[in-house]
């Protein structure tokens, strides 16, 4: 697998990651990798690219705006309309570079980019087939999951706050991504073996959460071929809501892997298993 550095931009910021390919191979196919809420492309998206390389598909990471390696503005924030805008100038980008077949380029999302696939692939038909994997389904269901009832008057005071606090030129607020004990802290203590991650997610990425309703948009999906991969132990991004989403998608090129598993599995014990499922549905269908 040969790596390079790669930087596309979107309404001037810089995104950045690597163009991984699997060697000399001429008209590739490309699978575009997308990370979760406060992901990186250092976090686990080499290990996917691997197993895809290994079969013959170029893959392109990048950091969402705001993360990582990227550009953007307030540091650590995730505004999903954004990252939307972004992956669908991913596609362009990916359609431009040599030794690429710009008529094969599939989509690869996980958690919260995993409802992005399922927003983009639904609005984007030069998505040939995509895999959305423990994704994103509802972002007002998550925050009232997120923030419990006897807590959300004061969580949504402190966002109005911060709005003010910002229109006056301060500090956005920020609290940590992973909290202590979490799935999440667990997940980072286990990939981020280079101590590139950073812990600080604003809180204006809950307002932001909440404008976000990727299952309004899995009917218009088809006729282009979806995998979504589930955890059916996944409490972060509830494994009904899922599958609610999955039966909601029309059309006959569509199919569900349940992995008996946590949402972060997927990322340690499971990856080789979601991996290797994504893989078959690319060799299908990209």
């Amino acid at each position: 697998m040969e790596m390079q550095e790669i930087v596309f931009s979107n309404d001037g910021v810089d995104l950045r990651g690597w163009l991984a390919k699997p060697g000399n191979e001429a008209n590739c196919p490309l699978i575009i990798l997308t990370h979760g809420l406060s992901g990186i492309v250092d976090l686990n998206l080499a290990s996917y690219a691997e197993i895809f390389c290994a079969a013959g598909f170029a893959c392109l990471a990048y950091d969402h705006r705001n993360w990582g390696r990227s550009g953007g503005s307030s540091r650590g924030e995730t505004d999903p309309w954004q990252q939307v805008a972004d992956m669908r100038e991913a596609v362009s980008f990916a359609r431009t570079l040599p030794g690429i077949d710009a008529e094969r380029i599939g989509l690869w999302g996980t958690s919260y980019a995993g409802g992005h696939v399922l927003t983009v692939t639904a609005l984007d038909r030069r998505v040939r087939c995509a895999v959305s994997q423990v994704p994103l389904i509802s972002g007002s269901k998550t925050f009232e999951a997120w923030v419990p009832a006897d807590k959300r008057d004061k969580f949504l005071a402190r966002l109005d706050a911060d709005r003010d606090k910002r229109y006056r030129g301060e500090e956005p607020a920020s609290i940590p991504a992973a909290l202590p004990d979490s799935e999440t802290e667990e997940w980072i203590k286990h990939s981020d073996t280079k101590g590139t991650y950073s812990n600080s997610l604003t809180v204006r990425s809950f307002d932001l959460l909440r404008t976000y309703e990727p299952i309004s948009f899995v009917e218009r999906i088809a006729p282009t071929p979806l995998l979504m991969i589930v955890a059916s132990q996944d409490v972060q991004t509830p494994s009904a809501w899922q599958l609610e989403a999955y039966e909601k998608m029309g059309g006959v090129n569509k199919q569900l892997l349940e992995i008996d598993c946590r949402h972060y599995d997927v990322y340690m014990t499971q990856l080789g298993e979601a991996a290797a499922g994504a893989l078959a549905w690319y060799q299908k269908h990209l």
